[in-house]
C-alpha cells in the first residue's frame, strides 16, 4: 500500500502453536519463512523493502518454563515479572527473530487463553487437561520504519474467542513534504483455531480512498473468526497545514 510516497505493509500472522519449550523455535522459523518467501507483484517486492511495516496477529509465543512460581506470579497479577519468561521478548533481544523490530511496552494481561465467554484463564478451570493453558501474550504488535511512533498499545475485552484482542496507534511521519504526518491504527485479534503453515500464494493490496483530506482504510481481513481493522487518518495538526497550504 502507497500513501503520500510512504509505502505500507501490514502483516497478519498466525504462528505455530505449543506451549512446550522448543516451540518458539518453530514459530521464529515460520517469521524466517514470511519475511523470505512473501513476493509482491510490483514494487517494493519484498516485505522489508517498504518503508513502514506493522507485524501483528496470534504470534503463539508463551511464557518459558512455566513453574509454580509462573502460578504464583499470575494470582498477583505481576505481568512486569511474567513478561520476563515471555518467549518473543527472549528471543527478540537473543537477536534469533524480529532483529530490527520494535514492539511497545506491554502493561495489560496475558491475552490467552481465556475459558469460552467469560474472564477467567483456562489454565485450571478447564475440564480436560488437554484444554489447559498457561497464560500469555500470543497476540502482539511489532512495527519497523522509520518515523514511527506508537501512541498507544492496549488490548480489549470481547470474549469472541479464548483470546483477547490487542489494539495500537500509531504516528507516522510520512515521506512527502505537504502530507508529512499520519495516524495509523491497528488491531489484532485471535483464534480458536489451530495455526497454518506460511502461504506461499502472492499477498494481496490494500485501497485506501481519500475522505475530507483523511485517509481510511477498513478492509474484510480477518484472524480466524475475528477482523483485522485498520485505519489512516491525519493528525489535527497536518489537516491545519493541509488548508493553509492548498487555501
Amino acid at each position: 500500500m502507497t500513501l503520500e510516497r510512504t509505502t505500507f505493509c501490514f502483516i497478519c500472522t498466525h504462528l505455530a502453536s505449543g506451549e512446550k519449550d522448543g516451540d518458539e523455535v518453530r514459530r521464529n522459523s515460520d517469521v524466517a519463512e514470511i519475511v523470505k518467501r512473501t513476493r509482491f507483484q510490483q514494487s517494493p517486492e519484498t516485505i522489508l523493502e517498504h518503508d513502514k511495516i506493522i507485524w501483528l496477529g496470534d504470534l503463539n509465543y508463551r511464557l518459558a518454563s512455566a513453574n509454580s512460581d509462573t502460578h504464583q506470579l499470575l494470582q498477583k497479577n505481576d505481568w512486569e515479572s511474567l513478561l520476563q519468561k515471555d518467549q518473543l521478548l527472549i528471543e527478540q533481544r537473543a537477536g534469533r527473530v524480529f532483529a530490527g523490530w520494535e514492539e511497545g511496552r506491554i502493561y495489560f494481561p496475558p491475552t490467552y487463553k481465556y475459558l469460552a465467554n467469560s474472564d477467567i484463564y483456562a489454565v485450571d478451570q478447564a475440564k480436560s487437561r488437554e484444554k489447559r493453558r498457561i497464560p500469555a501474550w500470543c497476540d502482539r504488535i511489532l512495527w519497523r520504519g522509520k518515523g514511527m511512533k506508537q501512541m498507544s498499545y492496549v488490548r480489549g475485552e470481547s470474549r469472541f474467542s479464548d483470546h483477547r484482542p490487542v489494539y495500537s496507534l500509531f504516528s507516522v511521519l510520512m515521506n512527502d513534504g505537504l502530507f508529512d504526518r499520519g495516524g495509523v491504527k491497528a488491531a489484532a485479534v485471535d483464534s480458536r483455531k489451530p495455526s497454518s503453515s506460511p502461504s506461499s500464494s502472492s499477498p494481496s493490496r490494500g485501497k485506501v480512498q481519500a475522505e475530507d483530506r483523511s485517509y481510511r482504510e477498513a478492509d474484510g481481513f480477518r484472524t480466524c473468526n475475528h477482523p483485522i481493522l485498520l485505519s489512516l487518518t491525519k493528525t489535527s495538526e497536518e489537516r491545519e497545514r493541509s488548508r493553509l497550504l492548498l487555501g
